[in-house]
């Protein structure tokens, strides 16, 4: 599993550092655990994202949470000994060789634009058919980010509705004059909920996801630039090249280099 430290520290520090600054006030744990404002909050925003997005992308949101601690395995140099590979074959028996090798390839996206070279598609139309599939596959991916940064746009304000919501309780009651300041505070834990979730949770969240969805866009580009390659006919050498174009700059450049003159004719 490729579970990334980042995001797990970072929410940890990010709890932390409010609770040990409650702490620090002489506070406790229990002044911020309000069942009502939790609900108001979160089932408040639920809602509004509800109403603006269709139900089947909030799903997709949710289920995408868990790339945020899990991100999909995206190994850069894995794909190039593999394309690599398949240019070298290509070189030795046609683009045609490949044929056998597509029942291997789990990528769907990967497979589909193979496929397409194999039978024999010009190099202009398969770049225009599979860059009209990313453009596509990134205008549905984007849609994602959006429902936590709208979610992060709405939690604040419904936080305030909490608060407001409390008060107005409070106010109900002012011949209780010493419960009115316990009430004042439970009041505004709302508002502690609506804020810390939008810039603790949904902010951030949006933006690693945007990251994640840009890395596995870019992957399936270079997938796309090392396949054109092989159908032009281009050295292995220079796809190599081509492709490193695409890696990460912090991957490890010092790894051993890749023999890409072995079995070429």
């Amino acid at each position: 599993m490729n579970l990334d430290i980042s995001s797990l520290i970072g929410i940890l520090i990010a709890a932390a550092g409010v609770i040990a600054g409650l702490l620090l006030e002489g506070g406790h744990f229990g002044q911020v655990l309000q069942p009502t404002a939790a609900l108001i909050v979160f089932g408040g925003t639920a809602g509004a994202v509800m109403l603006q997005f269709p139900l089947s992308t909030v799903l997709a949101a949710v289920r995408s949470l868990s790339r945020l601690f899990v991100p999909e395995p995206l190994d850069g140099e894995m794909v190039v000994k593999q394309i690599l590979a398949y240019a070298n074959k290509a070189r030795r028996s046609g683009i045609v060789s490949l044929d056998p090798d597509l029942g291997s390839i789990r990528d769907p996206f990967f497979r589909q634009t193979l496929m397409l070279a194999v039978d024999g598609t010009e190099p202009s139309e398969l770049r225009r058919i599979m860059e009209f599939a990313i453009d596509n596959q990134a205008e549905l991916d984007e849609k994602i980010p959006e429902v936590f940064e709208s979610a992060g746009g709405f939690s604040p304000t419904i936080g305030i509705i909490g608060a407001i919501l409390g008060l107005i309780q409070v106010m109900q009651h002012l011949d209780h004059i010493d419960e009115v300041g316990r009430g004042i505070a439970v009041a505004f834990v709302a508002t502690i909920y609506g804020v810390a979730a939008a810039n603790l949770l949904f902010l951030p969240a949006a933006g690693k996801l945007r990251l994640r969805l840009r890395d596995e866009q870019q992957m399936k580009e270079m997938k796309l630039e090392g396949v054109i390659s092989i159908l032009e006919g281009m050295h292995p050498r220079m796809v190599e090249i081509k492709l490193r174009s695409f890696l990460n700059a912090k991957q490890d450049l010092a790894k051993s280099p890749i023999d890409i003159t072995e079995g070429v004719a």
